[in-house]
C-alpha cells in the first residue's frame, strides 16, 4: 500500500509510476519457486476441473523492431529461424497438452511479434496439433495480432482458412513525423488495405489499436489520427498511452526524450482520443478500451462481465489462460507461470521434455481476493469490497487502511465510499490504476513501472 495521499493534484497522481495491471502480483513479483513441475500440477488441477481454458500463442518475431514497442520480440528477416521456433513450439504444445488432457477451449489470442509472418504451413501445423489435443467451444473466438505492413488479401484468406475471426491492427499513429520516430512507417492506404483484404476474407471483426504520448505527437495528429480511423469503422479501439520505459527495453533508447509529450500533453491526448472515439460511437471500455455497441465487449462491459488479463480487456470468462513460447505468461487459479524469456534457455527445457517454466508466483495469502478488486476496479471503477470479500472466504475484511488512504480523493469528490463500496466518480481514467494501486500489498517491493496515463 502507497503512503496516504497529499491534497490531491490531477498531474502528480498521473505521473505515479504504477502498473497496468493485467495481472495481480504483477511480473515483477514472479520468481524462480514456481518450476515446470509446479505448473504441470497446476495444470493437472485444471484439467480436472473440466472448465474450458484459452491459450496464447507468442510468437517473438518482427521483420522490424519499432522503437517504441514493449514487447519481448526480435527481428527476423530470414524465415528459418521462425520454421525452428514453431517446430519447438508444437514441441511445448504436446507437453501441455500432456498435462491438460482433451480440454475445451474457449478462446485462442496469437501475439508477438508479428505472428503472420510464420512461413505457410507452419502455423497450420500447429492448428492441427491444437485440434487433435483439444476440443474448441461453439463459441470459439479466434484472435490474432497484426502488422498491417504484412497484410496481404491471400495472406487473410489464409489466415480465415484456419479460422481466425478477429483481427487486432497495431496502427498507433498516422502521422508521418511519429511514424518515423519510432521506426514504424504505414501510410493511410496501407492500413486501408489491411482493412479491406481482412473484410474480403470474411474477417470483419476486426481491433485497431492505437497511442498517444509518443515522440513528436501533438493534439492535431491525434486527432487526424482518429478521424481517418473512424471513417474505417473497426469493430473495437485500443488507446494505450505510450510506454517509456529504456531500462527494460534498450532500443526505446533510440527515442528522444526530449520529443516526448509532457505529462499535461499526455493527458490531454488521451482525453481528446477518448472524447473522439466517443463521439463516433464507440461505447467506453474501462480505461483504454472502446467497442461499437453491439460488440460482445461492448455487452460484457454493460452486463458486469468484464474481464481483465494479459492481452488486456476481454469478455473471457476462462479461469485458466495457458500461455505457450518463449516469454508467455499462463494464469491458473493457483497462480502465475513464466515461461523462459530467453529463446534458447526455452529450447533447450522443451527438448528434455520439461515445461519451459523458470518464474512465476503461486497465489497465497489473500493475493486471489485483491487481484480481484483491482481487477474490478479496472473494469468497472467500482467495486463491493466486503461482498468481494465474503466471496473469497475472508468474511469480515473492511480494507481500513486501503479506505483511509484514499480519504484525500474521497474529499476531493473524485472517489465515494459508502458501507465499503468503492466508486471511482470522477477522472476515471487517471485515476483507476492509481486507486487499484493502493491494494497492491507488492509495490514498493521492486519493479520500475510506467506513468499512470
Amino acid at each position: 500500500m502507497n503512503a496516504p495521499f497529499p491534497a490531491p493534484s490531477l498531474d502528480a497522481l498521473t505521473r505515479r509510476m504504477v502498473p497496468r495491471y493485467t495481472s495481480y502480483p504483477t511480473a515483477p513479483h514472479f520468481s524462480d519457486q514456481v518450476t515446470g513441475e509446479t505448473y504441470g500440477a497446476w495444470l493437472e488441477a485444471v484439467a480436472q476441473s473440466d472448465a474450458p481454458i484459452s491459450l496464447y500463442i507468442h510468437v517473438p518475431y518482427c521483420r522490424s523492431i519499432c522503437t517504441y514497442c514493449g514487447c519481448t520480440t526480435r527481428a527476423a528477416r530470414r524465415d528459418e529461424p521462425l520454421i525452428a521456433y514453431a517446430a519447438t513450439l508444437r514441441r511445448e504444445i504436446a507437453l501441455v497438452a500432456a498435462r491438460l488432457g482433451h480440454v475445451a477451449v474457449s478462446h485462442i489470442h496469437w501475439g508477438g511479434g508479428t505472428p503472420n509472418i510464420l512461413p505457410a504451413g507452419t502455423m497450420e501445423a500447429i492448428l492441427a496439433d491444437l485440434a487433435g489435443y483439444f476440443r474448441f467451444t461453439d463459441d470459439f473466438e479466434h484472435a490474432m495480432e497484426l502488422d498491417p505492413r504484412h497484410v496481404t488479401a491471400e495472406g487473410a484468406k489464409a489466415l480465415a482458412a484456419l479460422g481466425v475471426n478477429r483481427a487486432s491492427l497495431g496502427i498507433q499513429t498516422l502521422d508521418p513525423a511519429v511514424q518515423e520516430a519510432i521506426a514504424r512507417v504505414q501510410p493511410l492506404d496501407v492500413v486501408e488495405a489491411s482493412f479491406s483484404a481482412l473484410r474480403e476474407a470474411g474477417i470483419t471483426a476486426i481491433n485497431a489499436d492505437l497511442m498517444y504520448g509518443l515522440p513528436l505527437q501533438t493534439e492535431a495528429s491525434i486527432a487526424e489520427t482518429a478521424e481517418a480511423m473512424l471513417r474505417l469503422r473497426p469493430a473495437r479501439f485500443a488507446s494505450f498511452g505510450y510506454a517509456h520505459v529504456p531500462w527494460m527495453k534498450r532500443h526505446q533508447t533510440l527515442i528522444d526524450e526530449a520529443t516526448l509529450p509532457n505529462g499535461d500533453a499526455r493527458l490531454r491526448q488521451a482525453a481528446l482520443m477518448r472524447d473522439l472515439l466517443e463521439a463516433g460511437g464507440y461505447q467506453e471500455i474501462g480505461i483504454d478500451h472502446f467497442a461499437l455497441p453491439d460488440d460482445p465487449l461492448a455487452a460484457a462491459a454493460r452486463e458486469g462481465r468484464l474481464r481483465r488479463n494479459f492481452q488486456g480487456y476481454t469478455d473471457d470468462e476462462a479461469v485458466t489462460l495457458v500461455g505457450v513460447g518463449a516469454s508467455s505468461i499462463g494464469r491458473t487459479p493457483a497462480g502465475y507461470a513464466q515461461n523462459a524469456a530467453d529463446e534458447h534457455g526455452w529450447r533447450r527445457a522443451i527438448e528434455a521434455g520439461n515445461l519451459p517454466i523458470t518464474r512465476g508466483k503461486a497465489f497465497e495469502g489473500d493475493d486471489a481476493l485483491r487481484a480481484a478488486i483491482i481487477e474490478r476496479l479496472l473494469c468497472d471503477f467500482a467495486v463491493d469490497l466486503p461482498a468481494l470479500a465474503e466471496r473469497h472466504g475472508a468474511v469480515g475484511e473492511t480494507f481500513a487502511a486501503e479506505q483511509a488512504s484514499l480519504a484525500p480523493l474521497v474529499a476531493a469528490g473524485w472517489v465515494s465510499l459508502d458501507g465499503g463500496r468503492l466508486e471511482i466518480r470522477a477522472h476515471h481514467h487517471a485515476l483507476a490504476r492509481v486507486v487499484a494501486a493502493e491494494f497492491d500489498a507488492y509495490l514498493g517491493r521492486g519493479g520500475r513501472h510506467s506513468v499512470a496515463v
